[in-house]
Parts: structure tokens; C-alpha cells; sequence
């Protein structure tokens, strides 16, 4: 159901290092990071996770005071389809659907912002 969430930081720097002492105990790694300038938003961010699959992100720039859930889709389809029936529902496009290779080869994703200014995602993650 949840593919990931994430949510912004002051610093990047300074978080990962608090996460990455608090979540070790719970078995949770970093997983990746993206330097500034290469992720949505302009700032530094990274993932922690398990198993290689970052689940939980933190970073800095343009959404900072927003948060982020994606959700994970079956198919491409479905992730045009969310796009579309959010539009329709009143949310605003925040990224239409579309590869991510620059997050993984097979990244397929669509953002919206919901009324409060939330940035909600649907991603698939399945070659084609």
C-alpha cells in the first residue's frame, strides 16, 4: 500500500546523521542519498530502509514544509489513472505521469498536491 513517505529538514546533513544513529537499533539503514541539485525540490536527501529499499526520506528544498506519501501501484495504468482522477478531484498537478530514471530505471511515477498542499504520489515500480 505505502511505497514510501518522506518529509523535509532544515539541514539534511545534520538529520541524517540524528536518523542514522536513532534507526540503526530498529535495523533501518541508509539506504541512498541524493546530492543537491539532482532530486525534485534542489536540496540533499536520503533514504533509509531495509533489504536496498529506502521507505523513509528526509531532505531540503522547495517542499519543505509539505509532506510526502506515495503510494504504490500494480501498473502504469493505474498510476495514470490516479493522476487523472485526482486532477478531477480537485487536486493540483504537481508531475505528470512518467519515468524517474534518475530514482530507479523502472521508477513510474505522478504526483499531485492535495488541498492542503501535499504532495501525494503514485509510483510503479514493475518493468514493462
Amino acid at each position: 500500500m505505502i511505497d514510501h513517505v518522506s518529509f523535509g529538514v532544515a539541514d539534511a546533513e545534520r538529520s541524517r546523521v540524528f536518523y542514522q544513529a536513532a534507526l540503526d537499533p530498529l535495523d533501518i539503514v541508509r539506504v541512498m542519498s541524493v546530492p543537491a541539485g539532482d532530486a525534485d525540490g534542489g536540496g540533499a536527501w536520503h533514504g533509509f530502509g531495509r533489504d536496498g529499499k529506502a521507505v523513509f526520506w528526509i531532505g531540503e528544498g522547495a517542499n519543505l514544509a509539505s509532506t510526502h506519501i506515495a503510494f504504490a501501484a500494480e501498473t502504469r495504468a493505474v498510476v495514470d489513472a490516479f493522476h487523472a482522477a485526482a486532477l478531477a478531484a480537485g487536486g493540483r498537478d504537481n508531475g505528470a505521469p512518467g519515468l524517474r530514471p534518475h530514482y530507479d530505471p523502472n521508477y513510474y511515477g505522478a504526483f499531485v498536491l492535495d488541498p492542503d498542499g501535499n504532495n501525494v504520489e503514485a509510483v510503479c515500480r514493475a518493468a514493462v
